[in-house]
């Protein structure tokens, strides 16, 4: 059958280095870094006191405070962002065939706040079960896609995916396979994650996931640098529109980008560590380009995975080699976790975002924090070190991995 086109027709993002689709933009071309000490919580016994926080956000600038109460702060994320991708889309809920909008919605962990919270309370306490009667909606992952349909009406696939740190992205590609399989005509696919928490922030430590570097936490995440130690925790959302081409044009919709192509694999290897050799990542890059119908000489920007963590950029790296061979030294490569840090089920939205950013500004985002060359790595190849580059930018790529070996991988095309 003849697959559909599908278009991204409206944005919003809450980032650690901008609230707001325009600020994140902005500040992601210029280089800044979002880390900074934790706030949610006293983080000083942790061997981690550093995160990418949100900055100034606060629910009740842009909802009820009652309403704010019975959300997690993953779905007041979800709730706000989803809210500036539908406005920018210029989507009139009022005359709208609400059977054929539908969310798929990401998010790795759900309301992890909101359970250490009540667990907290019943353990301290004096034995008395006294449960918040929102605490299942507000702690089950599925909730922020729930009530995003039941706010705008949207009564077309409704759904969350969960697959750790590449929940998003898988949700931007069942987002593109509905679409296109004419099951629906518009989409809102995203993410969100609030894994500033306790619980997350001494997990990871335990896990020796995180970077340490807290005297120098500004510049801590730094991907493909010798020094990396480990990824920093982040979080935020993002939401993308993706529209049937047809249907945006005939509403006059502004056009971003184009979504072309997507893929899924596993490692099948081990539970945190990708594969040394990067086969699951250079086969989930072969399928996304297959499914795009395009060539790997046709791509010009990879946005990679690239959390900081010394095995994974590695494997990251051999894997782009693997696929493009020779054309990976005509590529530009950047890690914009440098900037945000890793916001894990949110990542593939934010960074499918910064991607089209790429295409449509024919500007690479950088990586920055890099200041001591990997022997490992080829110094040919260009990783877009710590200033954004100009270039022209037909197709980026954008990799996101997943703890269980889940990986990703979206492909954005520039519309004319």
């Amino acid at each position: 059958m003849q697959l559909r086109r599908v278009v991204v027709t409206g944005l919003g993002t809450l980032t650690p280095i901008g609230n707001t689709k325009d600020d994140f933009q902005k500040k992601l071309f210029e280089g800044v870094s979002g880390a900074n000490l934790i706030t949610r919580f006293d983080a000083s016994n942790f061997k981690t006191k550093f995160a990418c926080e949100l900055k100034d956000f606060n629910p009740a600038d842009y909802m009820d405070r009652k309403e704010a109460r019975k959300f997690d702060r993953y779905t007041q994320m979800a709730m706000v962002c989803a809210d500036e991708a539908v406005q920018d889309a210029g989507i009139d809920t009022s005359s709208i065939d609400q059977d054929r909008y539908g969310v798929i919605w990401g998010s790795g962990i759900g309301g992890i706040e909101s359970f250490e919270e009540e667990v907290k309370n019943y353990v301290t306490g004096d034995g008395t079960p006294r449960f918040n009667p929102f605490f299942i909606t507000k702690m089950i992952s599925d909730m922020a896609g729930g009530y995003i349909s039941i706010k705008y009406g949207f009564r077309g696939p409704n759904f969350t995916t969960v697959a750790a740190c590449a929940s998003s992205s898988v949700a931007l590609i069942d987002a593109l396979t509905y679409i296109r399989l004419n099951k629906a005509d518009v989409m809102l696919a995203g993410g969100s994650e609030a894994s500033v928490t306790v619980s997350s922030v001494g997990g990871f430590n335990a896990m020796k996931a995180l970077s340490t570097n807290n005297d120098d936490y500004k510049r801590a995440s730094r991907p493909f640098d010798k020094t990396r130690d480990g990824f920093v925790v982040g979080e935020g959302a993002g939401c993308l529109v993706l529209e049937e081409l047809e249907h945006a044009k005939k509403r006059g919709a502004t056009i971003y980008a184009e979504i072309v192509g997507g893929g899924l694999s596993a490692d099948a290897y081990h539970i945190t560590a990708p594969h040394p050799e990067g086969i699951g990542a250079a086969n989930v890059m072969k399928s996304a380009l297959q499914d795009a119908q395009i060539n790997k000489e046709d791509v010009d920007y990879v946005n990679v995975h690239g959390t900081s963590t010394p095995a994974g950029d590695i494997a990251e790296i051999k894997a782009i080699q693997r696929l493009f061979e020779d054309h990976a030294f005509n590529l530009n490569i950047s890690a914009t976790k440098s900037m945000t840090g890793h916001l894990l089920g949110a990542a593939g939205a934010i960074e499918s975002i910064a991607t089209i950013f790429a295409v449509k500004n024919n500007m690479i985002p950088p990586t920055i924090n890099h200041e001591h060359h990997d022997d490992e790595i080829d110094s040919k190849l260009n990783l877009t070190l710590n200033q954004a580059q100009e270039r022209e930018v037909n197709y980026g790529i954008c990799n996101t991995f997943g703890f269980g070996g889940h990986n990703t991988c979206v492909v954005v095309k520039k519309y004319t």
